[in-house]
């Protein structure tokens, strides 16, 4: 910023190739590997030596960047075709059996996830991080799958990160409200925040009938957003913000003034959403947004923002 805070902006990824896009527009590191996509396009859950080969990929194609790597998070509207037949049907499967409830459903699917994982962390600064965490009980139950899958490598001498960091999603309301909690037992968090407007608004983002209700501006969701950041400061860990709203330029000095300090953004929004970054005075929004946030109304938050970016979008023209 103008004031001499650095901001760490990384990007997110679908798959290794796509960092030849995001190299394209900025040298940084991958904030949110979505590794849902690999089992989507082999139609099943890929074994141990073909996630490690391309974790790998992806890792040594960044040379030397960060690499933030998530578990895989099928279900919803991310589903593979060959197993629709082996789960029951959900009747709301937005908020039924997915992301890590599927895994630890299947502990010995997941397992070869996090051998790749905790394989290819030894190779260079690799990052884990769970998604649709809801309680700590959960949280407790991933760790002990963790220690348990890395006491299986030492025995069979194969090369790992003992000290892997894990981290995960902010994206249920309970587990915003409980961040505290999460942030005390955890190397970093990572807000999603396409999920937690869902969860906490109570509705469908893809249903067309009831998207008018999606905004990321609602009191409540941003008041969510600053409990898991407070709780990150807290704890001194980093916590970062992905999906739609980190991508979205028109957010970028809201997220700044709230306190955020690391992005995750898709390669097209790179520059922009840096170029905002470079020409903000953090000490100013931070007094600025704090007002903002005063307002219960989402019409009123999203009128004063729309006035302070306009307003500060001249300063940067000037």
């Amino acid at each position: 910023t103008t004031d001499g805070k650095p901001i760490t902006l990384h990007g997110n990824i679908d798959r290794p190739e796509d960092i030849r896009t995001l190299r394209k527009f900025a040298d940084t590191g991958v904030g949110l590997y979505r590794t849902e996509m690999l089992f989507i396009e082999k139609n099943g859950w890929p074994d141990e030596e073909t996630q490690f080969k391309t974790y790998k990929r992806a890792l040594f194609r960044l040379k030397g960047k960060p690499l933030t790597i998530r578990t895989m998070d099928l279900g919803a509207d991310k589903e593979i075709q060959d197993t629709i037949d082996q789960w029951p049907m959900a009747h709301n499967p937005a908020i039924g059996l997915r992301a890590i409830r599927r895994c630890m459903k299947e502990p010995e699917s997941f397992i070869p996830q996090l051998r790749a994982i905790l394989r290819v962390a030894a190779l260079g600064p690799v990052r884990m991080m769970i998604p649709m965490l809801t309680n700590i009980e959960e949280l407790g139950q991933v760790k002990n799958l963790i220690k348990r899958t890395k006491q299986e490598l030492k025995q069979q001498k194969i090369r790992f990160n003992k000290n892997l960091k894990v981290g995960a999603m902010i994206e249920v309301t309970a587990a915003a409200l409980s961040a505290d909690a999460f942030a005390k037992q955890l190397d970093f968090l990572s807000i999603g925040t396409n999920d937690l407007i869902q969860y906490t608004l109570a509705l469908d983002r893809i249903d067309d009938e009831i998207s008018y209700l999606y905004n990321p501006l609602n009191p409540a969701v941003l008041h969510l957003i600053q409990l898991s950041i407070n709780a990150g400061k807290k704890a001194n860990i980093p916590v970062s913000l992905c999906g739609e709203m980190a991508s979205n330029p028109q957010y970028t000095r809201l997220r700044l003034g709230m306190g955020l300090e690391y992005f995750s953004v898709q390669a097209n929004s790179l520059l922009e959403v840096k170029h905002i970054i470079n020409n903000s005075k953090l000490s100013r929004l931070r007094t600025q947004i704090k007002k903002i946030l005063e307002h219960q109304s989402t019409l009123e938050i999203e009128r004063e923002l729309e006035v302070l970016n306009q307003r500060e979008g001249r300063k940067m023209v000037g």
